[in-house]
């Protein structure tokens, strides 16, 4: 994996985690009674969008951590997940 890689994966977990963060201690308008005109009830009354990005990081820095140590083993491979047998076998082992 090169940088370029690693900057991708991790981009892609920041956000994967970053979704799953966002509702988190989430509190709408409509459970604190207090609706401003022209939004919907189950708009935030206080997102703390910093906070969550910030803790998004943390998570993200972990999950990806142990993804690149996967992948950067070798542990699992592409050939690994290779269900419909379209990659060549690598050399030296006989076809199965």
């Amino acid at each position: 994996m090169n940088i370029v890689s690693g900057l991708v994966l991790f981009s892609i977990v920041w956000f994967m985690v970053f979704f799953v963060v966002l509702p988190l201690r989430l509190k709408t308008q409509g459970e604190a009674g207090e609706v401003v005109p022209g939004t919907h009830e189950s708009a935030p009354v206080d997102p703390q969008i910093g906070r969550k990005m910030r803790l998004t990081t943390w998570w993200a820095i972990g999950v990806w951590a142990v993804l690149a140590a996967v992948i950067l083993s070798g542990a699992i491979t592409v050939r690994d997940i290779d269900v419909l047998g379209h990659l060549d076998p690598l050399p030296g082992r006989a076809s199965e």
